[in-house]
This record gives C-alpha cells, structure tokens and sequence, in this order.
C-alpha cells in the first residue's frame, strides 16, 4: 500500500511539474502538428425536394458549415446567380465559396507553418446551430462535394434523408477535421526530447 501511495505521489508531482512548464498530457487530437493553409473555391448548387433556400440563405447556411469543418474564419459564401431575387427562394439555389483548409504537413514548405490540431465535428440537428431538420439534404450534399476538400479522418455517417418529409429525416454525421489550434492548446512533448 505505502509503495502504491509513494508511486502516485511521484506520478502527480510529475504531471504538475510537466503542465507548469507548459508540457500537457495530450491524446492524439489534441496535439499540434504543422499544417499549410489550401485555397479551395466552389460553385455549390444546390438540388433538393424537401427545403428551398433563397441564394443568399444557402450562402449563410453553406458559410456555417464551412467554419463548424473547420475552414479558415475568412471564408467567404456568396450567393450565386439566381432568376429570384434578394431574400426570395429559388428552386435552382447557388452559392460561391472561397475558403481555406489546413493540411497536416510532415515538413512544411512554407517558412511559418501553422499550428493545426485534430477536433471532432459533429453535424445534426442544430449543430451548428443554423442546421435543422430541413436542412438534411444540404447536409448530404455538403458531405459529399465540399467535405472531400478538408483533411478527415474517421467519417462517420448515418444521415438519411426523405424527400418532401422533415419527420423521419436525420442529420447524424460526425467526423475529426484537421483545423487551426486554439491558441492555449500545448505542443506535445517530441518522443526522445528532454
């Protein structure tokens, strides 16, 4: 008992040592690793039975599922060419989207590589916070044309959607995504390193 007691002494006084000197016990998504920023531009139309968006309200949805994927906050949804106007729904809904994802870079080739770290995602209803029930074959077709784009691993859905119905339609995808580290998050020490 003395010796298990001796041994958690040594291991707590370790990990406070490790995390005062800015060291942090971290798993595998939340370590930093260098990344460089990829420039994607899209033209997303889309095509639906259930919902219909207005140009510039695709463009706002399209927008927060950008940055919830983790793209750069300076990504940019405008709406397309539309036959209705400003705010009107349009059966032929477009948007253009500018935006940046990180890809993890053994050796980056650039001179000031960014910090990324490995974040789960998930998509359902209401997260993000713009996305409902309705907005399931947006979701669908966000998965399958403009998610390829980012660094993923681990992708895992079982979004089904019903055409012409919300009840029954479900929004249940989930993914990690490589993206820009928060600033607070530490480096994990390198093996060998002292």
């Amino acid at each position: 008992m003395r010796k298990w007691l001796k041994s958690a002494a040594v291991g707590c006084a370790l990990g406070s040592a490790m995390l005062a000197s800015g060291w942090a016990l971290a798993d595998d998504s939340q370590a930093k690793e260098p990344g460089t920023w990829q420039k994607h531009e899209y033209s997303f139309a889309f095509m639906g039975f259930t919902t219909t968006y207005s140009c510039d309200g695709l463009a706002d949805k399209l927008k927060a599922l950008l940055l919830a994927s983790g793209a750069r906050p300076d990504a940019k949804a405008r709406p397309g060419a539309c036959a209705s106007g400003f705010g009107r729904p349009d059966k032929f809904a477009r948007a253009d989207l500018v935006f940046y994802t990180l890809t993890p870079e053994a050796a980056p080739a650039t001179d000031k590589p960014v910090d990324g770290a490995w974040r789960t995602v998930t998509f359902s209803d209401h997260s993000p916070r713009q996305l409902s029930t309705g907005d399931c074959e947006l979701a669908e077709q966000f998965r399958n044309n403009v998610l390829p784009m980012f660094s993923t691993r681990n992708v895992d859905s079982h979004t089904t959607c019903i055409p012409h119905e919300n009840s029954g339609s479900v929004i249940d995808l989930k993914f990690d995504t490589f993206a820009a580290a928060p600033s607070g998050t530490p480096m994990s020490p390198k093996a060998g390193s002292t």
